[in-house]
C-alpha cells in the first residue's frame, strides 16, 4: 500500500479507532497494525481493490477485539473513567491524523459509548458520527444489514436513556463563554463563574489512583464553582498556568506546571449557552502524548 494512501485515509481510520477506543496511543496503534496487515495480505497475493473499506473494516474488527480485552481493565479503574484527551492547541490545526476527529466525539460522548458492547459500539458509531450505511457497516462487522439496522436501533435506545437533550452551541459562542469560565475561575471571581454553569452542571475527574482527582463526579452550580475556584487558587499560587486548546473538538485547556509540563487537559461540555460539564483527566499515562508549553 503506497504512502499516499496510507496519508489520505489515515484521519479517518484514526478517527474510527479512537471512537472505538478512547484511547490516543491504542488508536494510533491500531491503524498501524491495519497497514501492516494490508501490506502483509497484498505480499502475500491478496487484492485490495478498494483500500478504503479494506483498513476501515481492519480498524474496526481490531478496536472491537480491542475492546474485549479492555472490558476487564475498564472495570478495575480506579475512579472516573474519562476517554485520552485529543489536544489540538488554540489557533493551530493540529496533527494531520486528528483532522477528520468528528466533534461528536467529545469526552461526554465517548463515556456514553461506554455502556455498549463492542459490537454496539461500532454499528452505532459508524453510522451515526461517520454516515456509513447499514449495508456499509455490515460489511465492515461481518453481520447482515437487517441485524446491524437492528443493533443499531437497540443501541440508540440505550444511548438516549442516558443522553441529556441540548442543543449545541455554535463554535464562536462556546469559545467566547470558555474564555469567560476560564477568567471567572484563574480570576476567582465566583459569581461570574455560576453565571456560565448550568444548573445541572457536573464536574468529572480522572486521575487512575495515580493523581488527586474528583472520587466522585461533583454536581450543582455551587458545589462545582467553588471546587474549581478553590482549585485554580491553589495551582495559581504554585505557577501553574493554563494554554486555551480544542479538546475533543470542543473548548478546553491545558493545565501546565510552573516548568511547563502538562498537569492536566480540560474539556468543557457546552450546550443551550451554558457549561453543563467539565471533564478534567489529571491521570499522568492519559497525558503523556500532549506537548509540554515551550
Amino acid at each position: 500500500m503506497d504512502e499516499m494512501t496510507t496519508t489520505a485515509y489515515r484521519p479517518l481510520l484514526f478517527s474510527i479507532a479512537y471512537g472505538m477506543t478512547g484511547s490516543v496511543g491504542d488508536a494510533e496503534d491500531i491503524v498501524q497494525d491495519a497497514f501492516l496487515g494490508a501490506a502483509r495480505a497484498q505480499r502475500a497475493g491478496t487484492a485490495i481493490t478498494d483500500p478504503k473499506a479494506y483498513l476501515t473494516t481492519s480498524v474496526t474488527r481490531l478496536g472491537i477485539n480491542h475492546l474485549r480485552s479492555a472490558r476487564v481493565r475498564r472495570e478495575t479503574y480506579v475512579g472516573n473513567w474519562l476517554p485520552e484527551p485529543v489536544v489540538v492547541p488554540a489557533g493551530t490545526p493540529g496533527p494531520a491524523e486528528h483532522a477528520e476527529l468528528a466533534d461528536s466525539l467529545s469526552m461526554a460522548f465517548l463515556v456514553l459509548l461506554e455502556n455498549l458492547s463492542p459490537v454496539e459500539r461500532a454499528v452505532f458509531m459508524l453510522h451515526e458520527v461517520f454516515g456509513y450505511s447499514h449495508a456499509e457497516v455490515a460489511a465492515v462487522v461481518g453481520k447482515t444489514e437487517v441485524n446491524c439496522r437492528q443493533i443499531f436501533a437497540r443501541a440508540r435506545q440505550r444511548i438516549a436513556a442516558r443522553q441529556r437533550a441540548a442543543s449545541s452551541a455554535r463554535r464562536s459562542e462556546a469559545v467566547e463563554l470558555a474564555g469567560r469560565f476560564f477568567d471567572a475561575v484563574t480570576g476567582g471571581d465566583l459569581d461570574a463563574l455560576l453565571g456560565v454553569l448550568a444548573p445541572d452542571v457536573v464536574s468529572y475527574g480522572d486521575g487512575g489512583g495515580k493523581a488527586p482527582a474528583l472520587a466522585t463526579p461533583l454536581a450543582g452550580p455551587r458545589a462545582v464553582g467553588e471546587f474549581l475556584i478553590g482549585l485554580f487558587h491553589r495551582v495559581g499560587e504554585q505557577g501553574y498556568f493554563l494554554r486555551p486548546a480544542r479538546v475533543n473538538g470542543a473548548p478546553g485547556a491545558v493545565l501546565h506546571d510552573a516548568g511547563g509540563q502538562v498537569v492536566s487537559v480540560l474539556e468543557l461540555d457546552i450546550a443551550d449557552g451554558l457549561i453543563r460539564a467539565i471533564h478534567g483527566v489529571v491521570n499522568p499515562d492519559k497525558l503523556g502524548h500532549v506537548s509540554p508549553a515551550r
